[in-house]
Formats: structure tokens, sequence, C-alpha cells
């Protein structure tokens, strides 16, 4: 079995006062259309969020996923995904899905998952731009988790996939989607003018 964890637990700093997760797409909340898609993938679905009390709790509120909360994610993702995937229950894989790449959908997260039957003796499936840079979902063997779990501070899993570099299988998908993340007002603004083209 393949457990599917959303990221949303990070702070939006850079977003001046406004939360990039709650950023409006087509009339939805982006975590909201996000839980969507990797609900559509018939996977038990994780959210990590900063708290039940959080903003972003109204978005997941009905949805066939499972939140977990990380009340130090101001600590960094480091420790969000260390606390996320010590509350997972075990299973065969973990797909790690950053919560503000806009342009991920569901489709790509079931072409990472499907690479882990096609190319078995891989330890860690990602998707990548279709140029080839490595990016996001990452889905991660379950015996990767021991050292998933001694992650801190604003360090990512970085280190340990580089670790893993000769059994990673990079999963192309169509354009930049794969590092498409938003960090700022202006990067929203830019984003939604290329859209009305």
């Amino acid at each position: 079995m393949i457990s599917v964890l959303i990221l949303a637990a990070g702070q939006s700093r850079r977003m001046r006062g406004r939360d990039k997760l709650l950023e409006d797409i087509d009339g939805t909340p982006l975590l909201h259309l996000q839980a969507q898609r990797a609900i559509a993938v018939q996977h038990p679905v994780y959210v990590a969020v900063p708290s039940l009390d959080h903003p972003r709790m109204a978005q997941i509120q009905g949805l066939d996923v499972t939140p977990i909360t990380v009340p130090d994610a101001a600590d960094g993702i480091g420790v969000s995904i260390r606390t996320a995937i010590a509350a997972i229950p075990p299973c065969d894989a973990i797909l790690l899905c950053l919560a503000d790449l806009v342009a991920i959908e569901t489709a790509d997260l079931q072409a990472v998952i499907q690479a882990k039957t096609h190319y078995p003796d891989a330890l860690v499936w990602r998707g990548a731009t279709e140029d080839g840079k490595p990016g996001h979902p990452i889905l991660i063997d379950a015996s990767l988790r021991p050292a998933f779990l001694t992650l801190s501070g604003d360090q990512g899993g970085a280190a340990i996939l580089k670790g893993h570099i000769d059994q990673t299988h990079l999963v192309a998908l169509p354009g930049h989607r794969a590092l498409l993340d938003l960090d700022t007002p202006e990067d929203w603004a830019a984003w939604r003018k290329t859209r009305q083209k």
C-alpha cells in the first residue's frame, strides 16, 4: 500500500500576510484542490497542518483525508516531514507532495506511483521537468523511512535523496510543473497572467 502525504504546514513567510495555500484557483482554494487531486489517486491521503484550529483545516474538512498536526512546523520543513512520516501507519511507500506546487495534477501523482511498478529496483521515484530536472512529487520506499525520521530544522530530504541518486528513477512530467511553486504575491500574479493568455 502507498500513502500520500501533502505537506501543508509551512508558514508562507514570503507571502507578506497572505496564505499561499488559501489562494484561489478557478474558484477553489489551493489546498482544497490539492487534497482533491490526491484523493483521486485512491490511496490513503494524509495532510500535514500546523494545528487543528488553523484556517487551512477548513479546506480539508469533510474530505477523505487524515490531518497530521505539526505544532513546531515553524522550525522548518524537515520537522514537518519527520513528524508526518512518523504518524503514517506502515505502508510500502510514501508519496511526498508539496501543497504549493500549483500545476501538479492527479495524472502526475499517478505517473510517479506507477513508476514503482515499472522500475521496482529503485528506492525513489521522482517527478521531474520535461527536460529532466528533479522535482516533485517524490515517492520513497518504506526502507528509507528511518532516514527521514532523522530530519530536523529547515533541511528537507535533499541529502537523503542525494545519497540514493543511483536508486532514483525520474518521471518526466509536462513542462516545468514539477518545480513550479509560487512563494510570493508577485509569483502568483505572474502565474495568473500566463493562464489568461
